[in-house]
């Protein structure tokens, strides 16, 4: 069965067959531009509305909602239908509401200071359930817009590339986010990388970088060993020429790793033909990961050195520290909650 943002406006149409066309467009329509539930789509016949309510259910259920900022940051760990946990973040932003998705339930790529690539692999994730996490986002930053998405969640997009790129157009078409107000994060997948300079899409593209030589590298982001910084630094430049945009070079700053002036200068030395922009990131701490975030003065003189070399670079507003801010981390703590219940039940 379909769930409730899996299918496109034509698939919708076929599967209320018997129903006009005016009606499978008011559907399509109230759930993606209305942002409501079918029950809640009262310009619509109470039958047609509860057939629509049992064709296409839900995909995610809540299954923990954590808030802190004073209410501003909300983080959900979502159960889907085959048990599998995901995680979805709202942040509200005076100039911008931004929601944080994931693309896969659990990742594959193994970054060793982060919860999720602890986790391990699960599954892909479906067109439907990474657009439905949007919507809820959406609802729940009314009366605000969601304008912001970033595809920094649970996984990495450009291993889900065609559910991605499909939901991306979902977004960006019916609901009506643009383009240039959505972020894809990749760990450095240059096929993917390659692909999307050919779409033609306005996106931005954020690199988990970390570090700038490849034996550093290999060990932060095992994908390295595949994708080394080189094959990385020319596809990076085909997809800034190709597109026009503005790259980005996330780095998370980890106390002795990559922290030092050393670092600074290779980071600089890197990202300065690219003309990237650096976000660093002071990093949450991850139960189970032995090496701690750099200090708040290390990470002050980092930004202030990588400066002085002429990069442009900006530290990330680090939300939602109390609230297993860490990505992945709510999503474990959930599975566990769920299970003490189960077993005792």
């Amino acid at each position: 069965m379909a769930t409730r943002y899996e299918l496109e406006a034509e698939e919708i149409a076929a599967l209320l067959e018997g129903e006009s066309a005016f009606r499978s467009r008011q559907v399509f329509t109230g759930l993606h531009h209305g942002l409501r539930t079918p029950e809640e789509m009262t310009d619509l016949p109470l039958a047609l509305r509860q057939k629509v309510a049992e064709l296409l259910p839900p995909a995610l259920q809540i299954a923990t909602e954590s808030r802190s900022d004073d209410g501003e940051t909300i983080k959900w760990a979502f159960s889907l239908d085959d048990g599998a946990l995901i995680e979805t973040v709202l942040m509200n932003y005076k100039d911008r509401v931004t929601a944080c998705v994931s693309s896969q339930a659990g990742c594959a790529m193994g970054c060793t200071f982060c919860a999720t690539g602890q986790s391990g692999f699960g599954r892909q994730l479906t067109t439907g359930e990474i657009v439905e996490q949007v919507v809820l986002a959406a609802r729940a930053a009314l009366p605000r817009r969601l304008s912001n998405i970033v595809f920094m969640g649970m996984g990495e997009p450009m291993a889900n590339y065609d559910r991605v790129l499909a939901a991306i157009r979902r977004i960006n078409g019916p609901l009506g986010i643009g383009a240039r107000k959505m972020t894809i994060s990749t760990v450095g997948i240059v096929p993917g990388i390659r692909r999307l300079a050919e779409e033609h899409l306005e996106v931005s593209l954020a690199v988990s970088l970390h570090a700038a030589n490849d034996r550093t590298r290999d060990e932060l982001v095992p994908m390295n060993k595949r994708y080394p910084l080189g094959m990385l630094a020319d596809a990076c430049e085909d997809y800034v020429s190709k597109t026009r945009r503005r790259l980005t070079f996330e780095w998370a700053l980890i106390d002795g790793v990559n922290d030092s002036s050393r670092d600074v200068a290779e980071l600089a030395a890197y990202a300065r033909p690219l003309r990237a922009h650096v976000n660093l990131i002071p990093l949450n701490p991850t139960p189970g990961y032995l090496v701690r975030g750099s200090s708040a003065e290390r990470v002050t003189a980092f930004t202030d050195e990588l400066r002085s070399h002429g990069i442009v670079a900006t530290i990330r507003n680090t939300r939602g520290r109390e609230i297993d801010a860490a990505c992945g981390q709510l999503a474990a703590r959930s599975a566990v909650e769920l299970t003490r219940k189960e077993s005792d039940a």
